[in-house]
């Protein structure tokens, strides 16, 4: 495993981070979920991301229970703030009231007096800027965190917020994309701006929900027990993937990463880990072999004619338009 700093701060991170999104407290009971993590551990991760609405916080308790008994100095814990986690109107979004109360049930739940991160899941357009940033600043000079992220912001929210924070004295270091060779829209905005401030991404979806693996085959029906099978969520994030066009062109990579002595999920993850803003590739597993074959991704080099055969095969059919950041937010305040 290596390890990268996370912006210009002096936190250090696994740059394979674990994440538990769609797998903790839904997909796998909590026993396998602890045997992801074990695997985690024994890889060398350190770094583990979550959110308060995974699993409507189950996610959250699964991981804080797996972790139990490690030594808390070790780890970098994160986790986020932003969707629904109850039926009250004052329990989403990123108001005072709502990070205030967050933040202790999210330090409950993980089973910890702090995290190390504490991202806003998405920019909230009905609370003023300057509210958020400041909860955030009592958040951390309380110490119930040590930094701050955003997660799917424009370069303009991350600028914004970034200027708040220095007045602030918060270091915001992080934001947390979905990014993969199939989905590019940080590139143009995004990362050149977060270079500029300091700030790294700590990116999701690497192997984009699975289609990067090549198991999806085109014309025919998706494996079962896949995540386009899946029907608590995960079918519906894949389904813009699931086209013969692009799954063709995935099916190219292989003699790709077998030419570079990778299975295509560690070409997927070791692509995005190419670019120097990006501090840490999130990777879920359903189980811990899973967890061995992502790792494997840390610290590959590729070479610059790979990258550029890569590039010849996949942009095509890879989304890099920046207003689609915004595609699951919501309009109107539920």
């Amino acid at each position: 495993m290596e390890y990268r700093h996370l912006g210009r701060s002096g936190l250090i991170i696994s740059e394979i981070a674990y994440g538990n999104w769609l797998t903790h407290g839904s997909q796998v009971e909590e026993d396998a979920a602890t045997a992801c993590v074990r695997a985690a551990l024994d890889a060398g991760i350190t770094t583990f991301d979550t959110a308060d609405t995974y699993a409507q916080t189950r996610a959250e308790s699964v991981l804080g229970n797996a972790l139990k008994g490690e030594r808390r100095e070790g780890l970098e814990i994160l986790t986020k703030v932003f969707w629904p986690t109850g039926p009250g109107r004052n329990d989403r979004g990123l108001s005072r009231k709502h990070l205030m109360e967050s933040i202790d049930n999210s330090l409950r739940r993980l089973r910890t007096d702090h995290v190390d991160v504490y991202q806003a899941h998405r920019f909230d357009r009905f609370t003023p800027l300057e509210e958020t940033m400041e909860a955030f600043a009592d958040i951390v000079h309380a110490g119930k965190a040590h930094y701050i992220g955003v997660s799917e912001w424009t370069a303009d929210q991350i600028r914004r917020a970034h200027a708040l924070a220095r007045e602030l004295r918060v270091p915001l270091v992080s934001n947390q994309p979905q990014y993969s060779a199939l989905w590019r829209v940080i590139e143009g905005e995004v990362v050149p701006a977060c270079e500029e401030l300091g700030i790294s991404q700590v990116v999701f979806s690497p192997v984009a929900q699975g289609v990067l693996t090549g198991k999806y085959l085109p014309g025919q029906q998706p494996p079962q027990g896949s995540r386009a099978t899946d029907d608590k969520g995960g079918a519906n994030m894949i389904s813009r993937w699931m086209r013969d066009d692009l799954l063709e062109r995935v099916q190219l990579l292989r003699p790709l990463a077998a030419e570079a002595g990778l299975t295509m999920a560690q070409l997927a993850v070791a692509w995005v880990l190419q670019n120097p803003n990006v501090a840490a590739a999130i990777v879920g597993a359903s189980r811990p072999d899973q967890v061995a074959e992502n790792v494997k991704a840390s610290g590959v080099r590729l070479e610059a004619d790979l990258m550029a055969r890569i590039e010849e095969i996949l942009a095509p059919v890879a989304v890099t338009d920046p207003k689609r950041v915004h595609d699951n937010v919501p309009a109107q305040r539920p």
